[in-house]
């Protein structure tokens, strides 16, 4: 078997046992892979990813990944950046700006958005560190940092850095009692 065909069938594994660790109403790898929206945007975006590092391909990655966007209702740009492990689940109205980073082993849910609050062709978007959890409707907006190890509850508006470790809640986020923003 050719090593890049290899590769991508062990990251493909990866990302079907990340699913079954991360939703416990998850039957099996059959019905993972060919049901859950969340693992095919981010096997659209890996694609994509992959065409976007050679700019004459930019315009096909972009179509592929609005193809993706239309077929889940989730929509990553093919320049962010996301690490191993990364599991989307539910996933509807998820949407990952150009200039964002995610870490290992992040869960997201629905309605999660890492935005941007300024235009310009610089890093305008979060970036999540690893084991951070998303909670449903989270909105990170701007060039900021969330630490490793933090969970973001649902619907929190989050505007400013975000420590390791920290639990943050609210509109606008704050962390719970004990814990520090910066």
């Amino acid at each position: 078997m050719h090593p890049l065909l290899k590769s991508a069938l062990a990251r493909i594994d990866e990302d079907l046992e990340t699913a079954m660790r991360e939703d416990p109403a998850a039957p099996n790898k059959i019905i993972v892979a060919i049901s859950y929206p969340g693992i095919h945007a981010v096997w659209a975006y890996r694609l994509c990813h992959k065409l976007w590092q050679t700019p004459a391909l930019r315009p096909i990655s972009r179509l592929i990944s609005q193809l993706a966007r239309f077929l889940t209702g989730i929509e990553i740009h093919p320049g962010a950046k996301i690490g191993r492990r990364f599991f989307i689940d539910h996933g509807m109205g998820v949407v990952i700006g150009e200039t964002a980073e995610i870490g290992d082993d992040v869960l997201m849910y629905h309605q999660v958005t890492l935005g941007g609050r300024s235009r310009g062709r610089f890093k305008r978007h979060p970036t999540i560190g690893n084991r951070v959890l998303l909670g449903a409707g989270a909105k990170i907006i701007g060039p900021i940092t969330i630490g490793d190890d933090t969970k973001v509850g649902a619907n929190a508006l989050v505007v400013k850095d975000v420590p390791a470790g920290a639990i943050v809640t609210g509109i606008p986020a704050n962390t719970s009692p004990g814990d520090i923003i910066a």
